[in-house]
């Protein structure tokens, strides 16, 4: 009787190791990938292939693609904390953000585009230079963003502070869809925009103080990157790379067929938003910006350590960008 006890015994270990290494074996690759962008010429890359179904063909039938569309980083930030969303085109200030407080779960993927903002003036304004932004109201989209940061940056480079630091340049986020009321009205002298609304805003009779490749690092910092959860990475790499693959050919597509590229987007804002850009705005935005997956890792410590003197951000980034092995 002990002996078969002793047996049976044996046997039910047996049993228990080898369903517990079975269950050890990998993780079936998720059959849903959720991508976070949004409706503007700087996300060129999403709304290309949202629009001609690029990642639906790269993962094939067996998984899905959903996309949400956001309107403030923010947004997209919460999205990916909470997963709903695993990758996401978001611009670079947002993603540092979003690196921080996560603690490293959250990491660039790739860059996206790069430049993509002017300093504009409203008309009779008198400014002609940063130096003359002195007693001015400036208007950016949001406080803590891209643009933001840029601002801050020009400020303190011409010996200029904001008001909240005791200086004389009053900024104030305004939505970029009102901003032309804002400069009509006499309630802002300038306005630092991402695209398309500084090509809106020329269009509209505002004028350049600085261009796209002024602003900061000649064009050389990025408007909107790519990042992704790293726990959807290291779950799923296979599909990252899909994923990297299309954005990288996409990328190279848009790059050396612009003029082609651009409709295809401005369809795409049209079906998501119901209002197309004019082409003459559509054309001008698409020369000031630059799709690029390279990220500028100087400009990167810059956005950090303006956001970390700023308090926008409690401590450095970790791991900031992702590991593709």
């Amino acid at each position: 009787m002990k002996k078969m006890t002793r047996t049976i015994g044996i046997m039910a270990v047996t049993v228990l190791a080898l369903t517990g290494l079975s269950g050890c074996g990998k993780k079936e690759e998720a059959k849903e990938v959720k991508v976070g962008y949004f409706n503007n010429v700087t996300h060129a890359q999403a709304l290309y292939m949202k629009a001609e179904g690029t990642l639906d063909k790269a993962f094939g039938n067996d998984v899905s693609i959903t996309w949400t569309a956001f309107n403030a980083g923010p947004a997209e930030v919460e999205a990916l904390f909470s997963g709903d969303i695993d990758i996401g085109y978001i611009g670079p200030v947002p993603a540092i953000t979003a690196n921080v407080r996560s603690d490293g779960d959250v990491s660039i993927l790739s860059g996206a585009t790069l430049a993509g903002a002017e300093l504009l003036r409203a008309a009779g304004s008198g400014i002609e230079e940063v130096a003359d932004l002195d007693g001015k109201t400036v208007a950016i989209p949001q406080i803590g963003n891209t643009q933001h940061l840029c601002l801050l940056k020009l400020l303190e480079d011409n010996g200029l502070s904001t008001t909240e630091e005791g200086g004389t340049v009053n900024v104030v986020a305004v939505d970029n869809a009102d901003v032309q009321n804002m400069m009509d009205q006499g309630n802002i002298d300038a306005a630092l925009v991402p695209e398309p609304w500084g090509s809106t805003l020329e269009g509209s009779g505002a004028e350049i103080v600085l261009d796209y490749d002024e602003v900061y690092r000649g064009g050389d910092y990025p408007v909107a990157v790519v990042v992704v959860r790293n726990d959807f990475l290291k779950d799923n790499p296979e599909l990252v790379k899909k994923f990297l693959k299309a954005h990288e050919e996409t990328t190279a597509y848009i790059s050396e067929n612009s003029s082609e590229a651009a409709k295809v987007v401005n369809e795409e804002i049209n079906d998501a938003t119901g209002k197309s850009l004019d082409s003459e705005i559509l054309e001008s935005a698409f020369t000031k910006i630059q799709v690029s997956t390279e990220v500028s890792r100087e400009a990167m410590e810059d956005f950090e350590k303006i956001s970390l003197e700023q308090e926008f951000i409690q401590k450095e980034s970790k791991d900031l960008y992702a590991e593709i092995s």
